[in-house]
């Protein structure tokens, strides 16, 4: 039987294998990212899941960011997502982007594939740490160039009944593999699990910009969010939240509704 050391090093190895063939086969680039704090839930190997991600900007800027992008207010974004349990620490996951502008049929605007890795820990309380990739080829609409990466680090600390966690996204922007600038944001989330069993607490978002030349906060997106967690039963979770974006560059007021079933 393997040691717990050595199982660890055959699911690096395997992380890096996937994360090899992932960027040999794509261009890199940023894509558009979910309004999510990533943490160190896997489904078990060989199980399915789906999240459906649901974001609808209430109030935010009626001006495109660049030609051809769509002007944030009142847009509708409803991102399937679906996930397959690889190991132990690796799942492999699908989005499909959609969205729809006011008076307008929805668009799909491309599809997205990840792979998530969490490395063994206690997951009742202590620290977890992981990585997350995703590559994408989108729309106009949603991003000025049409192949898209991030590679989003994942540490945690759980103490119950509190729960902290910190992404730190890397994205860049380009047709070529590993050219153009790359940008940084930084995504947290503090929360506390009630006597009930829901979590309350907020995440925020921080746009940080490229990693060249940091520093330009007041032009750049920054948005807190309160938001609920609760598992509905054994098959449901939830995760809501209502944003309010903290400069002149954010969105003014975001809602966001993510539902996810397990199989």
């Amino acid at each position: 039987m393997s040691s717990p050391c050595q199982r660890l090093n055959i699911s690096l190895r395997r992380l890096a294998c996937v994360l090899a063939a992932l960027l040999v086969c794509a261009d890199a680039c940023a894509a558009p990212e979910e309004i999510q704090v990533y943490l160190d839930d896997l489904t078990p190997p060989g199980s399915f899941g789906t999240d459906v991600h649901n974001n609808y900007v209430v109030s935010g800027s009626r001006v495109p960011d660049y030609p051809g992008a769509e002007a944030p207010e009142h847009v509708y974004r409803l991102t399937p997502e679906f996930y397959y349990g690889y190991t132990d620490t690796l799942e492999l996951g699908l989005y499909l982007l959609t969205t729809t502008q006011p008076g307008e049929s929805p668009h799909f605007d491309g599809p997205k594939v990840r792979v998530k890795f969490i490395a063994p820990h206690d997951e009742s309380q202590g620290a977890f740490w992981g990585a997350n990739l995703e590559i994408g080829d989108t729309s106009l609409r949603v991003s000025p160039q049409p192949w898209g990466t991030e590679l989003k680090g994942i540490y945690g600390y759980r103490s119950e009944p509190w729960l902290f966690a910190v992404n730190t996204n890397f994205d860049w922007t380009s047709t070529r593999a590993f050219g153009g600038p790359v940008s940084l944001d930084v995504d947290t989330k503090l929360a506390y699990r009630t006597a009930g069993g829901w979590q309350v607490g907020f995440e925020s978002y921080n746009e940080l910009g490229p990693a060249s030349d940091l520093g330009h906060f007041s032009q750049l997106s920054e948005t807190l969010y309160a938001v609920i967690d609760s598992d509905l039963g054994k098959r449901f979770d939830l995760n809501a939240g209502i944003g309010r974006g903290l400069d002149s560059a954010s969105d003014r007021w975001i809602l966001k509704f993510i539902l996810g079933i397990h199989y």
